[in-house]
């Protein structure tokens, strides 16, 4: 038995509808209209032992849009006084931290007041990323 001919279009015929489909809802804008402005903030992240679990949350010091860092006043300050290098974070008080050995692992990627971010680190434990960071990467 010869298959049929529309057997072999569905495929195309598929993928040209979801093409259309695609074009159809993506935006449009007018000959004078400008793009949309790059999405500010910087996506702060926390990582356990052997990637065991991983915490992200966005920081936007710039729009204040809904914060999702809990912190995010305190966490945009420390950045702002260490003029946006990780590196330089105000320390918190120091204290007293177990010397057990479970690395995590933090990174902040993205735009602080326009200036690209990419930055990681390994500290011991929690307790020591803590005292390092201060309220950056307290979610």
């Amino acid at each position: 038995m010869r298959s049929r001919p529309t057997s072999r279009l569905r495929p195309a015929a598929a993928t040209a509808a979801a093409l259309v489909s695609l074009a159809v809802a993506a935006p449009a804008h007018a000959a004078g209209e400008t793009a949309p402005e790059r999405s500010s903030g910087v996506f702060l992240t926390v990582t356990g032992q052997d990637n065991a679990w991983v915490r992200g949350v966005l920081l936007d010091c710039v729009t204040q849009r809904p914060a999702h860092h809990p912190h995010a006043a305190a966490a945009c300050a420390a950045i702002d006084k260490a003029h946006g290098d990780f590196d330089a974070l105000p320390t918190t008080k120091s204290g007293i931290c177990t010397k057990q050995y479970a690395p995590v692992t933090v990174s902040a990627t993205g735009l602080h007041r326009g200036k690209p971010v990419s930055w990681n680190k390994t500290y011991g434990n929690a307790c020591e990323m803590g005292y390092s960071t201060g309220a950056v990467f307290r979610f």
